[in-house]
């Protein structure tokens, strides 16, 4: 039995590590000095510093440029979650022919690459004049994260007993009634799993960020910190920094919803 337990906490603590490990790193090595940064075999900082942090901040726009990553991140979170919530309960509740089909295909459309569209999409924007602004990257967010939206959220709402909304109906709710009275509240669990996931979807996007956006106005986090080397150096301390400043909120976003979280895994791992 005890050894049953040692493997259990050894496993347990390799998995933290593991996962843990890169962004301790990362916390070490931005408060390390520049002459600490390359020594062999790596070491804790003798005299840890805030320079890094100080540089980003004070040497580049970095603070607007992460309120332009939360803009977009949060736009797109509830946008998401509003137009997908409604489709979701359409496909989860209401008699209609075909839902299955909807939603095949739905989903279809997160199967292409999108390094495949991101050339005619950036056409599209252009056209539009979008480029550079944050209302493409928000557009951009909100299609692709749309079918993940309305593929979980619809076999969450699927979980809710029919009785319970054709029960609200009887009572005299209106379809849309019982969809914010009943369907939503008792998916709450789903809603927040799904707004998590969305908002660290659009937190981090890479490529369309890269293709659409050309100055500080509507640039974000992940482009910026791209941006950081220069042609003869690469200022690890300063990359180091900035990820560390972009990875708090993530995880104080999921710190304090971690129980909404562990709640909708639940309810999905049931309803499965």
């Amino acid at each position: 039995m005890q050894k049953v337990q040692f493997r259990f906490y050894f496993f347990l603590v390799f998995v933290i590590i593991f996962f843990a490990g890169p962004f301790l790193w990362q916390v070490i090595t931005s408060l390390k000095p520049a002459s600490e940064l390359a020594t062999l075999p790596p070491v804790l900082p003798s005299n840890p510093t805030f320079e890094n942090y100080a540089y980003v901040f004070e040497e580049r726009p970095f603070l607007r440029i992460v309120l332009n990553s939360f803009i977009v991140a949060t736009s797109t979170t509830f946008l998401s979650l509003g137009i997908g919530s409604l489709a979701a309960f359409a496909l989860a509740k209401l008699e209609m022919k075909g839902k299955s089909v909807v939603l095949v295909l739905i989903l279809s459309a997160s199967m292409f690459p999108s390094i495949s569209i991101v050339a005619p999409l950036f056409v599209l924007v252009r056209a539009l004049h979008l480029r550079d602004t944050l209302f493409a990257l928000i557009f951009t967010y909100t299609v692709f994260a749309l079918p993940f939206t309305i593929w979980v959220l619809t076999n969450f709402f699927k979980s809710i007993p029919n009785e319970i909304y054709l029960a609200s109906r009887v009572d005299g709710c209106t379809i849309f009634q019982s969809f914010y009275r009943i369907v939503l509240p008792l998916s709450a669990p789903g809603l927040f799993s799904t707004a998590i996931l969305v908002f660290i979807f659009s937190w981090n996007e890479f490529l369309f960020a890269l293709v659409f956006t050309a100055t500080v106005a509507s640039r974000t986090a992940p482009v910026e910190i791209a941006l950081f080397p220069g042609i003869h150096e690469v200022p690890w301390g300063e990359m180091a920094a900035a990820s560390v400043v972009v990875t708090i909120p993530v995880v104080v976003l999921v710190f304090l919803f971690r129980q909404r979280i562990i709640e909708g895994i639940i309810m999905g791992a049931i309803k499965g």
